[in-house]
Parts: structure tokens; sequence; C-alpha cells
């Protein structure tokens, strides 16, 4: 059974706006199966309860509650469960637990604010468990109190103390066993047979465990917090990671937060344990969003990424130093190169002219350093996300890049030439979506939003489009693939780029 565990009314909370009948209508639709009104230092009596079932209209089997949060004198505030008289605030703990001994008793949102309760706090005897979840916390509160919970497995449940009506039910808790009564709720409560509701799915890799979760109830709109728990195992790729979370940081405050465009914003970074904690981002790939999607729709999606890269061009952050570009591109494109000869590939020869000539060419570019800005460095289709705040509302949509572990200050056709490759490499197999979708409606995009550009710009996109398909064929090679049509379709497609500059 799922229960609103923390809410507030107009009735009987100075500080709530939402009368109760509201605040059981909105529960109810939900899909949760009972609501728990905790007002503060307040109990609402059986006559009560009964009189605003009546006005709510909800069905029978859905359990109406009333408990009450005490503010304490030393131990801040509580959600008291089976008290049944009004507990006056500054009550001491110890006094409420010997008055209701039968009672659970629960730390109320123990994370707002930024506090960090201490193990002691968390495991007091006295207490019956901690909330948490709650709308109450920030994403990075809600996270520690799921971190705290992992390690010392205490009973925890979720509440989402709303003073209105649009977060009622968003944090629910889930009980193990169905639950008729204050009495029975109390019963399931101290016996640790309840546990907040959320999504969690591990998925590990080489040298870290990623955790994605996502709190509370889905509704009609996907609208519910999501973060993203990631830790390394090794010390390395936890700088790179470390990096790339400063780099995104910057962006975000740069204009990417919120809107239309976007970027997940870092949450918390743990040093001594390698955990970075960022902003889950709703939504699907642009990759698959293009392929399900209608023309009109499409076109949208393709316009709005270029424009997102535009932007952030035209933001010209200097977050990494600006002589890394030239340092590192030359180490990459040879790293391609040895990925033919190691095998002995027999199209090493033609790879090899292609190398040379990259290197040869972003030697020759115009653009110094003034001309450098923090671009993505991977902007593909795959690092793109698509999402929709509220399904009913378009003007909610929004575009979004991940995975910033490439970023470098570089010229802005780095990122341009990139996606185009990679547009065209990752949707190859869609021909008739290609056509319908040409790469001209995220380029056209890209030069109306962006800065200003030279006049050999659309040279050195045509340059990094071929050492980005130069870079596909290294990987194509790499994962088991170099004698697949597409290895020697990129490699010609490199060169007859290269022709052309």
């Amino acid at each position: 059974m799922l229960f609103e565990m923390h809410c507030h009314t107009a009735e009987k909370s100075s500080c709530s706006s939402v009368p109760a009948v509201e605040l059981i209508r909105r529960v109810q639709a939900r899909g949760l199966q009972g609501i728990v009104l905790t007002d503060h230092h307040a109990i609402w009596e059986a006559e009560e309860l009964a009189a605003i079932r009546q006005q709510a209209g909800v069905p029978e089997h859905f359990l109406i509650l009333s408990a009450q949060e005490v503010t304490t004198a030393a131990h801040g505030d509580l959600l008291v469960y089976g008290a049944a008289t009004a507990i006056p605030k500054g009550t001491p703990l110890s006094e409420i637990r010997q008055s209701w001994p039968d009672a659970a008793l629960v730390l109320a949102h123990a994370y707002r604010k930024g506090r960090r309760p201490t193990d002691q706090q968390l495991t007091d005897p006295l207490l019956n468990g901690v909330e948490i979840f709650s709308s109450n916390h920030g994403v990075a509160e809600n996270s520690r109190g799921l971190a705290d919970w992992h390690r010392l497995r205490f009973t925890a449940i979720s509440g989402t103390d709303t003073h209105g009506v649009q977060y009622a039910g968003s944090y629910p808790t889930i009980f193990d066993h169905p639950v008729q009564s204050m009495q029975e709720l109390v019963g399931e409560l101290r016996a640790g047979r309840c546990r907040p509701f959320f999504k969690e799915i591990p998925r590990s890799g080489a040298n870290a465990v990623v955790t994605e979760v996502t709190f509370g109830t889905k509704e009609g709109d996907e609208n519910r917090e999501r973060i993203i728990i990631r830790t390394l195992s090794d010390a390395k790729k936890w700088k790179g990671t470390e990096r790339a979370e400063t780099i995104m940081a910057a962006v975000a405050e740069a204009g990417f937060s919120a809107g239309r465009y976007r970027v997940p914003k870092p949450i918390e970074i743990d040093q001594e344990r390698m955990t970075i904690i960022e902003q889950g981002i709703r939504g699907r790939s642009l990759h698959d969003k293009l392929l399900a999607a209608g023309h009109t729709d499409a076109c949208w999606y393709l316009e709005l990424t270029g424009r997102w890269l535009a932007r952030l061009h035209k933001a010209r952050l200097a977050v990494t130093a600006a002589d890394e570009f030239e340092q590192r591109e030359e180490a990459r494109i040879r790293n391609y190169l040895s990925r033919f000869e190691a095998i002995n590939h027999r199209h090493s020869d033609r790879a090899r002219q292609i190398a040379e000539a990259i290197i040869a060419a972003e030697h020759d570019l115009s653009c110094g350093h003034d001309c450098l800005v923090q671009g993505h460095g991977d902007f593909h289709p795959k690092n793109v996300m698509v999402g929709q705040d509220s399904q009913e509302n378009r003007d909610t949509l929004f575009v979004a890049a991940i995975d910033f572990g490439s970023s470098l200050q570089l010229p802005p056709a780095f990122d341009v030439g990139t996606f185009l490759a990679q547009y065209r490499n990752q949707l190859f197999s869609h021909q008739e979506l290609l056509e319908r979708l040409p790469e001209s409606i995220f380029l056209d995009a890209y030069l109306d939003e962006g800065p200003p550009v030279g006049d050999d710009f659309l040279w050195q996109v045509e340059l990094f489009r071929a050492r980005t398909n130069l870079s596909i064929a290294a990987f194509l090679i790499r994962v088991g693939m170099g004698e697949s049509e597409d290895l020697w379709r990129v490699l010609v497609e490199a060169e007859q780029g290269m022709s052309q500059i």
C-alpha cells in the first residue's frame, strides 16, 4: 500500500494553503491508497475525518488517518503516529516516548536546509524511523538521505510535507502489508515493514558503479526528481570525471540550468568516496527521438540541438586551459592511426594519409586561442537528450547535452563537424530519415543562433567532419569491426572531406 505520510491542511496548520478535501482528492488521484494528515500539534477527530471523507468523495478503501508533526525541545521536528491527543510544542522527545510508548516516532525532514544528522541521531533508540525523502529537501538532501539509509539500514519513510496541492502524494511510503487503521500503520512502521517508494537502477562499468534513482510517483507528467549517483574505483578516471563535472557546473551557471536548453546539474562531489551526484535528465536521446518522431517534431528537435550548441559557443566559457586542444589533438589522431597499424590493417596506408592530412590542416587553422570556446568535444545525437516537463504542454520541451568528459577549449567548428559526421554515421541505416532530415536543418539553426563565424568556418567544419570519421573508423577496429563495410564507408567519407579542403 502507498501512503502519503506527511502533509498539512489549511484547517489545522496556519502554514498550509490547501483544504484537507483537496489534499485527499489529489493524493487519491495519484494512485495512492491512503493519506495521513500530519498537522502541527493537532489531531483530527473521527467525526471530522468522516466528514471530509464524504466531501472528498473518495472510495471506501482509501484510508484517511490523522497524526501530527511536533516540534520538540532539542530533537527538531517529529512525526508522531498513534498519539490520541495533541502534543504541545517544545515537548522533549523522551517525554513523548514516555507518554506514548506504543506510538511510532519518526524524525521529520531530517536533511532540510542542508542539515547533516549524525549516525547517533539517525539511529536514536527513541525513534522508530527517519523521513529521508521530502519535497522540503533539495535533490542533494534527498540523495544524502538515501546514502545514509543504505549505510545504516534504519527504518525510513518518505513524506511530501506539502503545504499546497501541487506536490501532494509525490513522495509516498510503501507498506509491505495492507493497513486498515492507525494501529496497524504504527505496527508496520515500528516493525520496519515499510520504506520510501522510489526506483533505484544500478549499472556497473569497468571502473564505476552508476545508480539512477527516481523519486515518487509518475502521474500524468514525467516530473519526478531523478538523480545519477556515480562512484568510481579508479583514481585516474575520478580526475577525469571530476573535471567533467566542473565544466558542466560552469555550463549550467551560464544559462543551461533550466528552460529550453539544459545540462544535468551537478549536485554533490564527494572526493573522499570518489562519488558524484548529478541531476538526472528526463527524456530520450535525440537519436531515439528522431527515429520515433513525425517529420515536424523531428525537424524541431534537430533545430533545437543546433541552437543548443550555438548558445554554448556564444557563452565563450573558458574553464579548461586554452593550449589543451593543440596538445591533445595530434596525440589523439596518431592514436587513431595506431589502431590500424597494431593489426596491420589493409587500409593502414590510407588511414595514415588521412591522419597526416588532418594534422597538417589543423596546424594551418587561422583560429588562435582568441577564437577558441569551451566546447562539448563529443557532440552527437546519443549525447543529446530531448525531454518535456509536461506532456500536455509543448512549451516545456527541452534539449540537454550530457557527457562532458571530452570537453576542451576548441574551435567552434569542431563540435559542428563532429555532430554532422556522427549524425550521418548513427543514422546511416535509416537513409529515408537522412533524406527527410538533411543536416542543413542543424547547421542553419547553429549559424542563425551562434556567434559570428569566419569565411573559413565551413572549411573547418569539413576538416573536423573528416577527423571524426577517422575516429569512428578507429573505434570500429577497437570493437572488432575492422573489416566491416561501415569502416570502409567512413574512411572514404574522410578522404572525400579532405579532398574538399
